[in-house]
C-alpha cells in the first residue's frame, strides 16, 4: 500500500447477527374475551374543502389581483390586455409589469372581437371543476384578427366534431355563475 492510500472500510459495520426468536420464545397473541368492547367504527373525518388550485377561474377583485381591470372590462363586454408605452409591446396574458423593460406603467387596450381557429381539441373526460357536466366540449387556440396574439380558450357554438382549422370565431365574455367573468370563443357562420 502506498503512503497516501487508506485501507477500504466495509460499508456496513460488521456486528454479530442476532438470531430471530424461536417459536417457543415468541409472545402468544392476546386471548379474546367475551367481555371485550364491541368494535365501533370511527366516524369518517369531514372532507376538507377543495383547494383553490382546482378552481378553473381566477379570483377577480381588486383586493385579490392587480389585474382586476381585465375582469371589469370583461364585465363591460370588452376583451383587453396591456401594452407597454415604452417599447409598444402587446402582452398576453395581461401583465402588471412589462417583461422587457420592467415598467409597471402599462396601458390597457381592447382586443379585436374576431379571430380564426388555429388548433383545437376535445375535452372528453377529466374536465376542470365545474365543467364536468359539459363534457364533451372543445378548447383551442385562436389567432385574433389584426394583432399578433394567439389565445387559448373554450370554443362553443358547434359540436367539436364540426369545428375546422381556420374557422371563424368571436370572443364572448360570460358569467361563470358566481359573479366572476371569463371569456370564451363562439363560432360564427
Amino acid at each position: 500500500m502506498s503512503a497516501t492510500a487508506r485501507p477500504r472500510r466495509s460499508p456496513v459495520p460488521s456486528e454479530p447477527a442476532t438470531p430471530a426468536p424461536s417459536r417457543e420464545e415468541r409472545p402468544a397473541p392476546a386471548a379474546a374475551t367475551s367481555e371485550a368492547a364491541p368494535s365501533q367504527r370511527p366516524a369518517a373525518p369531514p372532507r376538507p374543502p377543495r383547494p383553490f388550485l382546482l378552481d378553473f377561474f381566477p379570483l377577480e377583485g381588486s383586493d385579490q389581483t392587480r389585474l382586476s381591470r381585465f375582469f371589469e372590462r370583461l364585465r363591460e363586454g370588452r376583451l383587453s390586455t396591456t401594452r407597454c408605452p415604452r417599447d409598444g409591446e402587446l402582452h398576453w396574458p395581461p401583465r402588471v409589469a412589462c417583461p422587457t423593460c420592467h415598467t409597471e406603467e402599462l396601458s390597457w387596450v381592447d382586443l379585436p372581437e374576431h379571430g380564426r381557429i388555429y388548433a383545437f381539441s376535445a375535452v372528453l373526460g377529466g374536465a376542470p371543476l365545474g365543467l364536468e357536466a359539459d363534457v364533451p366540449f372543445a378548447v383551442g387556440l385562436v389567432d385574433l384578427d389584426g394583432v399578433p396574439l394567439r389565445l387559448f380558450g373554450r370554443i362553443d357554438g358547434k359540436p367539436w366534431t364540426e369545428l375546422r382549422i381556420g374557422g371563424a370565431v368571436r370572443v364572448e365574455p360570460y358569467d361563470v355563475g358566481d359573479g366572476r367573468m371569463f371569456y370564451r370563443f363562439r363560432t360564427v357562420e
